[in-house]
This record gives C-alpha cells, sequence and structure tokens, in this order.
C-alpha cells in the first residue's frame, strides 16, 4: 500500500428514499441516512467510506456517531494515513460504524490490495422476499428468480404462527429453485423464537437469523439448540470474543459480518477467518449500505466468501452515488478488471443534510 499525507476530511450524512419501504421486525425502513467519510491526500488521493446507524440494530446512537466522525476527521488531518489508521482502530469500541466509515475511507486511498480489482469477479447476491398476499407474493417470487436470484431473504419475528405460515408458503412457490434465509432481525423472545424455529420445515432452509435481542445470548442459544436450521449471529456480533462466543453454542451455524461493524478491511478479514476457525461458516453484507459499503464488501466477498453476498443496499435506493455505478446483473455484482468507483458529487451534495470539513480551513454545515 502506497504512504499518503492526509490534506482534507469530509463528514457528512446523506438522506436517500428506498424504492420500496423495507419492513423488519423493529421498523419500516422508508429511507437510508448513513454517514459518509470522504479523505484527500496532497498528491490528488481519495478515499470513501459510509456506515448507517440504526437504533435497535446497534447499540451505537446517531449523534453519537456523527460527534466520532467530527473528532476523528479534525484529529487525522495533516496525518500520515497509516497513523491516521491506528488513530481510527483505537476508537473502534467507542463507535464500530464512524470508525469503520474513517477506516475504510483509509484503506481505499491507500490503496488496500483487496479493494484493488484486477481481474473482473462476480458476488452472486441474495434478494428480499417482500410481499405477504398470495398473489403478490408468487409474481414477486417469479420476478426475483427471473433476475438470476439463488438465494431468497424472508423476514419474520412479527407473529410466529403467521410467520410459519409465511414461510411455508414461500417454499411451496420457491420449490429447489432457491435456498431460503429466514431473518428475525431479533424480533422474537425465546418462547415465540422456539415455537417457530422447531416447528420449521427445512427442506430449501439455509439458515435462521439473529431470534432474540443482540444482547440476550441465553434467548439465541435457546432458540438455536431447538431450531429445525441452523442459526445464523448478525446483531450480537462485534468483535472476535463475539464470534468465539457464537462458535460455543450448539445449534449455531453461521455468523454474519459485516464491515461496518468490525473497522477495516483487514478486521473484516481476520473476522471471517476467526469464523471458520470456530467450525462456523461466514456470511458477509450490509443490506443496509449505499453503493460505497457494498463495492468494498464485493470487493472482499469475492476473495473470502462461498455463499450469496448480502451486500444488497444499493439496490433498494432510489438514486445510486456512483458517477459508474456498481454494475450489477443476473443477480450478481459484477465488478470488471480495473474498476474504481468515483462518487457522484452533485447527488452526493444535493443529499446532504449536514457536513463537516476539515483541513487547512475547517468548515461545518
Amino acid at each position: 500500500m502506497q504512504r499518503v499525507q492526509i490534506e482534507q476530511v469530509s463528514a457528512r450524512q446523506v438522506d436517500l428514499p428506498l424504492r420500496v419501504p423495507y419492513e423488519v421486525s423493529l421498523a419500516k425502513i422508508e429511507r437510508f441516512d448513513p454517514f459518509v467519510i470522504e479523505v484527500r491526500g496532497t498528491d490528488g488521493e481519495h478515499g470513501f467510506g459510509e456506515a448507517l446507524i440504526i437504533p435497535g440494530y446497534t447499540t451505537e446512537t446517531v449523534e453519537g456517531s456523527w460527534r466520532l466522525c467530527e473528532i476523528l476527521g479534525s484529529r487525522v488531518v495533516g496525518m500520515d494515513a497509516e497513523a491516521a489508521k491506528a488513530v481510527a482502530r483505537s476508537h473502534v469500541h467507542d463507535g464500530v460504524g464512524a470508525a469503520s466509515a474513517m477506516l475504510a475511507a483509509l484503506d481505499m486511498l491507500t490503496g488496500h490490495p483487496l479493494l484493488a480489482t484486477r481481474a473482473a469477479v462476480a458476488v452472486p447476491l441474495l434478494a428480499p422476499v417482500q410481499s405477504s398476499e398470495p398473489a403478490a407474493l408468487a409474481e414477486e417470487i417469479e420476478r426475483t428468480l427471473a433476475q438470476g436470484f439463488r438465494t431468497l431473504k424472508v423476514k419474520v419475528g412479527f407473529d410466529w404462527q403467521r410467520d410459519l405460515d409465511h414461510v411455508g408458503r414461500i417454499q411451496g412457490l420457491v420449490g429447489d429453485r432457491a435456498t431460503l434465509r429466514l431473518d428475525a432481525n431479533q424480533g422474537f423472545d425465546s418462547v415465540d423464537g422456539i415455537a417457530f424455529a422447531s416447528r420449521l420445515a427445512p427442506q430449501g432452509i439455509e439458515l435462521f437469523e439473529q431470534p432474540c435481542p443482540l444482547d440476550d445470548w441465553r434467548a439465541n442459544a435457546a432458540v438455536a439448540v431447538r431450531s429445525a436450521v441452523p442459526v445464523m449471529l448478525d446483531e450480537s456480533i462485534y468483535d472476535l470474543g463475539d464470534i468465539d462466543r457464537a462458535g460455543a453454542m450448539d445449534g449455531v451455524g453461521f455468523v454474519k459480518l459485516k464491515l461496518k461493524k468490525m473497522g477495516s478491511v483487514d478486521m473484516l478479514i481476520e473476522g471471517l477467518e476467526r469464523i471458520r476457525a470456530n467450525g462456523l461458516t461466514p456470511v458477509l453484507g450490509d443490506g443496509v449500505s449505499l453503493e460505497i459499503g457494498c463495492w468494498a464488501e464485493a470487493c472482499v466477498a469475492a476473495h473470502a466468501i462461498d455463499n450469496a453476498g448480502e451486500m444488497n443496499g444499493f439496490l433498494k435506493t432510489r438514486e445510486r452515488v456512483f458517477e459508474n455505478p456498481l454494475p450489477f446483473s443476473n443477480g450478481a455484482i459484477r465488478i470488471p478488471a480495473g474498476y474504481r468507483p468515483r462518487l457522484d458529487t452533485d447527488l452526493v451534495e444535493r443529499c446532504t443534510l449536514r457536513k463537516a470539513t476539515f483541513g487547512k480551513q475547517t468548515l461545518r454545515a
């Protein structure tokens, strides 16, 4: 990686409406409003990273994360990029989302090898199934399969009996044409989680994700040991210790990571390796990221993952933030050799809610 001196940092919060509202057990999401950090070097180098903070998905807060973005921006200006990385890593436990946005920008700025696509790569994605009415559900599934997706995500965690009926209906419509991932987004307590998971017909179901609240390890363990399909932990996982804890739980077969929950590209790779060392299968991807996070995760996934990626948030927004949009076709992100994304600066500026710039002249807006 090249050595770079940091000349300017900008942190902003942007607001992009979704094509279709995204309903999960915790909330109905109608827009993504992540923080975006841009870092510029003295010789014209440029890098950017992002993190969306959704209270309930994480213990972080929006305002606390914004303050950390400002702190990091003000501290690293004028530093060598490697020294700046050390500063950002030291704040991971203060707010991993904000720290990861800075670390991702620095990884891009310094030319991390995994972000430099020297040969064309394809990363298959999963697609959400959002319809509930029978006719609309059947039409959505056929349309999604025709688009090349072979892994479908079904949101549960609302009412266990209705969820069970819904999953059974989808299994009948899909047959053996695709694999299902079920995601409760912490929506169940242990009683309802067990009632749901123990009654699942496992045919075609790859995993059941995060049944209970992120900090209730006992409840998640109780569901996992009774589940008819392997459980995957997501919101509960923030560091290597959490991965080890998941590895010791009967019934847990998968752990999902996101760049914004680990820190840098190297920290993400270390986490993926730790999952495998615990005898579990890693899954990667953030379904609520813009192109920025989805691109970085896809670059890592091309080298480190052999199942469907979940970095599909960029397909959910009405507008894309890259001037040269992240290529996608036939159910997969398809990154050509030599691809390097460029931010659509006019769109990003138009979508900015607030901004702070740090450099020779420090500005806040």
